[in-house]
């Protein structure tokens, strides 16, 4: 039975505090309700340890006292316990009548006193690791909301027993769609249910749209699973448990004359173990790893699917040529052995070549039956069911972003014409493309997703996002996708490396043993490396490959002299005609310039930022 406020009756539904008051004192930091003062919990900053407010624990003058928005989490780490805290946030809509709020800004309170009687080696760790909560501190698409929980869609909401939504929000929530689970277990163990945040990663947009005389609001969720939690070139493909990487549940709401529909899209990396190492060239190698347990892999995936959505229809947007071909070939191979999913492969380069995006009607041609039947979840003013969505569209591309996205949008535009039909806002001949600046504001939504769900996976906007907002390409978003690209290369080369340490500490991937931990630099982990045995959960100790090459410390004396030789050879060429001996000059520089440029070409993983703490699978 639908549990929403309407409909619930006299079930009372479990709401935090909106704002929290962070007392700091020399020895504890003390956080308490603002509407009940006597609730609330300190940490000791010596040794991190939780404890219940008592009379004397707010005795004394703090020497700082602030407003916060929420606990995001506590993680342990070498010496010190550190807590995450909501230090702004803004209201960017509602879920169902709930208000919805962005993370703007959090901070880290260090409970670290301990640190002063460290080892070198303890602290040289302890250090490496605030490094990464400092990344984690800036972490962008993150939404949660007081009085409700968001991880679960409408359909599944909807199934839920009488008296849910008076449980803990935690407890309401769908553990893999918690962006900061693993941040929350020790709040969970102290039964702190009156501060801990379910929050989500992705996108949340809302829109207000004026249809003939109905008003609609369409609202545009995006989820994002944290079992395979990574960065685009060093999160790839499937666990062995099948988890896949960049994946995302989006759900698009609609509400209107007193009816709530839902349509959900799910979009993943292609569930196989495979790989592209950065390597300094703008398109590394991709190779697909060969693995006994690959089929096992793949049917782990898909029936984890089938069980959650029901009938699957699997669309793969890549390439059938070259290594993204070998690719796409390789699941097509493993999705003939895989039951009741049905694999359509669709070139989107290939057909939509020279921005003919509108031959994705030959895509949704070869699907609509299925899609179709598939339909959506419907409830009427009287809260009865009246459709159920009975399965749900998986899309992928390589990175499952840019094309992904454009396919998504498509076929969501495709569902809510039908929803808005079958409701009567529209007739059967008319679509919400009739109604320009209403659409405009539709593909504003799905262009605004793509962005934020990209800017989380690679650092930057998302590609072909002009296609998704007009329709068509325009100069403009080339040159924007232009720097976008050139952005990925830096920052896929250059940062996303210790990126991906940070997400795998605060996501639990590793765990920091405290009585094992080795130096950096010994017993080295190898992050190309393919120890299938290591994929997940592992508690592992901070190392880093023997022979490996301080990126950090080697590129920028490599740029200087590549940049040094080119303007060098640049300089003397432009002398030879005026002194013959200035050709030696030019040949030694050339020369210089070139056997650099060999060695970077050789040595190209060696000097690109990498993870540290887990392999790549």
């Amino acid at each position: 039975m639908d549990i929403e406020p309407s409909l619930v009756g006299s079930a009372e539904r479990f709401k935090l505090d909106h704002e929290l008051e962070l007392h700091e004192f020399e020895d504890k930091f003390v956080i308490k309700s603002l509407q009940s003062p006597n609730q609330g919990f300190w940490i000791s900053r010596r040794d991190g340890n939780i404890n219940f407010l008592d009379d004397e624990t707010c005795s004394g003058s703090p020497s700082r006292t602030s407003t916060i928005y929420g606990v995001v989490g506590t993680i342990r780490l070498v010496v010190g316990t550190y807590v995450v805290v909501i230090t702004s946030c803004k209201e960017v809509g509602s879920f169902l009548g709930y208000p919805v709020y962005r993370v703007m800004s959090m901070r880290v309170l260090a409970c670290n006193d301990a640190l002063k009687f460290s080892t070198g080696q303890e602290k040289k760790d302890e250090a490496y690791f605030m490094t990464l909560l400092n990344i984690v501190e800036s972490t962008p698409g993150l939404y949660y909301s007081y009085e409700t929980d968001i991880t679960l869609n409408l359909q599944r909401r909807n199934k839920l027993v009488e008296g849910w939504m008076s449980k803990p929000l935690w407890k309401q929530a769908d553990p893999r769609y918690v962006w900061n689970r693993h941040l929350s277990e020790e709040l969970i163990e102290c039964k702190l249910d009156r501060f801990i945040v379910p929050i989500i990663q992705g996108s949340f947009q809302v829109a207000e749209l004026k249809l003939k005389d109905s008003h609609a609001m369409v609202t545009l969720v995006s989820r994002r699973c944290n079992r395979r939690l990574g960065t685009r070139m060093w999160r790839r493909g499937a666990n062995l448990e099948g988890d896949a990487a960049n994946f995302i549940e989006t759900e698009q709401l609609l509400e209107t004359e007193g009816f709530r529909s839902s349509f959900l899209q799910v979009r993943g990396s292609i569930p196989l173990l495979w790989e592209q190492i950065v390597d300094l060239s703008y398109k590394p190698h991709l190779s697909v790893i060969k693995h006994e347990q690959t089929p096992l892999v793949v049917e782990r995936h898909f029936s984890d699917l089938s069980q959650r959505y029901g009938e699957i229809i699997a669309i793969d947007l890549t390439e059938k040529h070259g290594e993204e071909g070998q690719l796409s070939a390789a699941y097509a191979a493993e999705m003939k052995n895989v039951p009741n999913v049905r694999y359509v492969p669709f070139d989107f380069h290939g057909h939509c070549k020279d921005s003919n995006f509108d031959n994705l009607e030959i895509l949704y041609d070869q699907i609509s039956e299925d899609a179709e039947k598939q339909r959506y979840f419907l409830i009427d003013r009287e809260g009865n069911v009246q459709e159920e969505q009975r399965g749900v569209i998986r899309s992928n591309c390589v990175d499952s972003l840019d094309r992904t996205n454009v396919t998504q949008c498509y076929l969501a535009q495709k569902a809510l014409n039908l929803q808005l039909q079958r409701i009567g806002v529209l007739s059967p001949s008319e679509c919400i493309s009739m109604f320009d600046e209403e659409y405009g504001k539709y593909r504003a939504l799905w262009a605004e997703q793509g962005d934020e769900i990209s800017l989380e996976y690679t650092g930057t906007h998302a590609l072909k996002g002009d296609i998704v907002r007009y329709g068509k390409q325009t100069i403009f978003g080339m040159i924007k996708d232009g720097m976008s690209a050139l952005s990925r290369y830096y920052l896929n080369n250059f940062h996303d490396g210790i990126r991906q340490d940070a997400l795998d500490l605060i996501s639990g991937h590793y765990t920091v043993n405290r009585n094992s931990l080795s130096p950096i630099g010994q017993n080295g982990f190898d992050p190309f490396s393919h120890n299938l045995n290591a994929v997940s959960g592992n508690t592992l100790c901070l190392t880093s490959t023997n022979t490996s090459i301080e990126y950090d410390t080697f590129l920028p004396v490599t740029s200087a002299l590549i940049i040094g030789g080119l303007t060098a050879t640049t300089l003397t060429v432009q002398q030879v005609g005026r002194n013959v001996h200035q050709y030696v000059s030019t040949a030694i520089c050339a020369g210089i310039t070139a056997g650099v440029m060999a060695i970077l070409k050789a040595n190209g993983r060696q000097f690109c930022s990498r993870p540290r703490l887990c392999g790549l699978l």
